[in-house]
């Protein structure tokens, strides 16, 4: 397929392709999704040979969210049955990351709901990466506290925190429909703000909540113009209690896609699985890790994940390999100073079938931070 060969020389050259070519990819039949995968396979294996990293999630506030984001358990008004709770203490949540490390993690994601953290919750977080960091030599801290005020990105930097993380989730044209509480230019503000500070950009999207082929391309595309060093693609976990509940329209084909999209138009970053993989990709997992070179461990949020040993068991059954902690995870070019200037509507396919909603596959999460029982990893 002439498309193919020429995404692949453009993403082995680090070329953004054209928007027209991103929309091909997304309406590709199911005939020729095993090319797709082996045409972007080939990107991904260029960038990243066959190493997966590990990331592993701590949520330090559950639920008790004054944000309206239609997609979220823990927004303002949800009514899914999550665990809420307040700050995890920096032991408590330094012994949650312990758990996502003893089963191979490489970096530790701190997360806490909320509009965006107060100068006080900036000294909580800053207090338990020093907790972490102490107890884990080399592990990476990210942080994702919501929309960060003037100073507070550099602070969380001198605390020790390697990365932040905060979404754009949709593309700009539609981010009123999911939420109005705070708006795309604020989010896009947070990610600069942690570019400036010297923190590694994490930025990514949420797909399956309505949008068409194009909105998909469009928030891509402004991720690549943003240049973050990961992009977290997340596929939509419709709880029930959320204004998303009845949104399931993927297919575990067009999450490969999807995922393929993203790796064309970002080539040589981290593009992590993250939420939603075992809900929609299910069984197809696996051909994934030819796609993205990051997943999660384990539990996320407020729902649960596949077991981490299942996790570890699908990466060495799919012929790839743990990132250990002494590689440096991003090619040289963008470790040493990324590569801002060179990286940088239709509906749904009709020969696509919208499937059943699946709840019995969402499952809240019970186990882990603010509770007595052990985490998943």
């Amino acid at each position: 397929m002439d498309l193919l060969n020429t995404l692949v020389d453009k993403g082995l050259r680090r070329e953004l392709p054209t928007r027209e070519e991103a929309l091909a990819v997304l309406a590709t039949s199911d005939d020729d999704l095993l090319d797709v995968v082996a045409a972007a396979g080939k990107v991904r294996r260029h960038w990243f040979g066959r190493r997966v990293k590990l990331n592993y999630l701590v949520n330090l506030k559950s639920g008790l969210c004054p944000e309206d984001c239609s997609y979220c358990s823990q927004r303002l008004g949800s009514k899914a049955g999550i665990l809420k709770y307040t700050w995890l203490k920096p032991d408590e949540a330094s012994q949650a990351a312990a758990a996502g490390l003893a089963g191979g993690a490489k970096r530790v994601c701190l997360v806490a709901s909320g509009r965006g953290p107060t100068d006080r919750d900036v000294d909580r977080v800053s207090e338990t990466i020093k907790a972490i960091k102490d107890q884990n030599e080399g592990v990476e801290v990210c942080a994702c506290l919501g929309l960060l005020s003037d100073g507070q990105a550099e602070r969380l930097r001198t605390a020790g925190a390697d990365a932040y993380n905060h979404n754009l989730n949709t593309s700009e044209g539609t981010y009123a429909d999911i939420t109005t509480t705070h708006t795309y230019a604020d989010r896009v503000d947070t990610v600069q703000k942690a570019h400036a500070a010297g923190l590694s950009a994490c930025s990514g999207l949420i797909a399956g909540m309505g949008e068409s082929d194009a909105d998909l391309v469009d928030v891509v595309f402004s991720l690549r113009e943003l240049d973050p060093d990961s992009v977290p693609v997340n596929f939509l976990i419709p709880f029930e209690g959320t204004p998303l509940a009845k949104e399931w329209h993927l297919t575990p084909q067009r999450c490969l896609r999807i995922l393929a999209m993203v790796r064309f138009v970002c080539p040589d970053v981290e593009v992590r699985i993250a939420g939603g993989r075992e809900v929609h990709l299910r069984t197809m997992q696996p051909l994934a890790l030819h796609l993205a070179n990051s997943i999660f461990l384990g539990d996320y949020l407020t729902s649960e994940g596949q077991a981490g040993k299942a996790d570890l068991e699908m990466i060495a059954d799919a012929g790839f390999e743990v990132e250990g902690t002494d590689e440096v995870t991003l090619p040289e070019h963008r470790a040493t100073g990324g590569c801002a200037s060179t990286c940088g509507s239709a509906s749904a396919s009709a020969a696509e079938t919208v499937p059943e909603a699946r709840t019995d596959l969402v499952a809240v999460r019970r186990r882990g931070a603010g509770t007595d029982l052990a985490p998943n990893a």
